[in-house]
């Protein structure tokens, strides 16, 4: 999903400052709503992963349509705001008016992905709880150079066509994911083993969007709180010295991209329990959580090793830099190094309570440890104290283990409350 984004911003670098700087702003709208979208996705993946457990195909079809109405309804209802209030958000975020234009453009086309994302990250997610995942994953190899290719053509033009800048972003990027979801409907109408015709009344099947929404609900909550989190962060940050808060900006899209691995095994871990509890088959359920766990610790400590590494490298990554500003990337080193190894701990136990049923949980400690502790302590040192960067970067790490103990007593006592009855609660549909 990012890397639409990821290969707009790169196709677009050529044009100049103004172009570039405009599609940063909108895709930072887009990639919102995007992550909000994913994350409704992801608690439907956990309710598919116990239908398809189960073994019961009503209970998949009724999860997956459930699962493509609420995520519709949230994408209709963006893309409502988008449309509306598209002029007041620009002007609320650039005074520029160089860039209201161009960021208008942009979203023009780019407003539509929401729909388009909407439908394919919950066929994504049936797949994936089936097992299925090389479909979604042959989806994307099929995107990713059609929209490369479009979107370069659209932009920069090619023979006599001169392209249309930066509307040609967001236009190859529409038409590449229009061609992901016809390749992901045709795979769920042509395979034999899903089976995803609805046959339920539309009182029950509304009883079951109700349910399903009450679940999935505190996940897109919980991402939301921790978006929103993040960004206070970084105006935070921004208070300190330029170097501090430029040495604070390099090195977070390693943390984001680094993580990104324990996240997608916290995701595989939360669909294989989903499974189990699905099936009944439970007698086993303690001891996969704690490999599960292992696994995620092990990961993290990879990635605190690539950490490692990249510290004594950074410099020659993004060199002619202030001599103030290696320092202070130096100074926060062995922060993010140790941040993956806390954070993947709590990722996945974040993942594993959400498929024992505790997303509310989940969101009451993550918002306690980042809005109730960790972000007025952060403001605290850099405005009361005036702190240093090492202190105020400090925050971070210190977060995760605030959340820590918490999030480790809460699923010791969840597995072991855990049991048939929790199990058919969590079997709504």
């Amino acid at each position: 999903m990012q890397s639409m984004l990821m290969i707009d911003t790169l196709l677009v670098s050529p044009l100049g400052e103004i172009p570039l700087a405009a599609m940063g702003i909108a895709t930072t709208i887009i990639a919102f709503i995007l992550g909000i979208q994913m994350a409704l996705a992801n608690g439907t993946q956990l309710v598919l992963s116990r239908a398809v457990g189960s073994g019961i195909k009503s209970s998949l079809a009724k999860a997956f349509w459930a699962g493509l109405a609420i995520n519709t309804a949230v994408a209709l209802f963006f893309l409502a705001l988008l449309s509306i209030f598209e002029q007041s958000l620009i002007q609320a975020l650039t005074e520029d008016k160089s860039l209201h234009l161009q960021i208008s453009s942009y979203l023009d086309f780019s407003k539509y992905l929401v729909i388009f994302t909407a439908l394919t990250q919950v066929i994504i997610a049936l797949f994936n709880g089936l097992g299925r995942t090389n479909i979604p994953f042959k989806g994307y190899l099929i995107e990713l150079p059609i929209n490369a290719i479009l979107s370069y053509v659209l932009i920069h033009g090619v023979a006599s066509f001169g392209g249309i800048g930066v509307e040609g972003a967001a236009l190859g990027s529409l038409i590449a994911i229009t061609i992901r979801l016809i390749y992901l409907m045709l795979c769920v109408h042509y395979d034999a083993n899903v089976t995803i015709k609805l046959q339920t009344t539309k009182t029950l099947f509304l009883t079951n969007i109700k349910n399903h929404f009450i679940e999935i609900f505190p996940v897109a909550a919980n991402v939301v709180m921790l978006s929103i989190g993040a960004t206070i962060y970084q105006l935070l940050y921004s208070q300190l010295n330029i170097n501090a808060y430029v040495a604070i900006t390099l090195i977070m899209p390693w943390i984001r991209a680094g993580t990104q691995f324990i996240t997608a095994w916290a995701h595989s871990s939360a669909i294989t329990i989903s499974q189990a509890i699905g099936s009944k088959k439970m007698n086993d359920l303690t001891k996969n959580v704690n490999v599960s766990i292992d696994v995620a610790v092990g990961i993290s400590f990879v990635c605190a090793l690539f950490f490692f590494g990249l510290s004594f490298i950074i410099s020659g990554v993004y060199s002619d830099l202030d001599p103030s500003t290696y320092h202070a990337l130096s100074v926060i080193a062995p922060l993010y190094i140790f941040l993956p190894i806390v954070r993947g701990y709590n990722t996945v136990h974040g993942h594993v309570l959400r498929a024992l049923g505790k997303t509310t949980d989940v969101f009451k400690i993550n918002f306690t440890g980042q809005w109730i502790i960790s972000i007025p302590l952060c403001a605290l040192i850099i405005f009361g104290f005036d702190g240093s960067i090492f202190w105020a970067f400090a925050i971070q790490p210190f977060e995760e283990v605030v959340k820590a103990l918490p999030f480790r007593h809460l699923a010791r006592k969840s597995l072991k409350e855990f049991d048939m009855q929790k199990a058919s609660k969590l079997m709504y549909d």
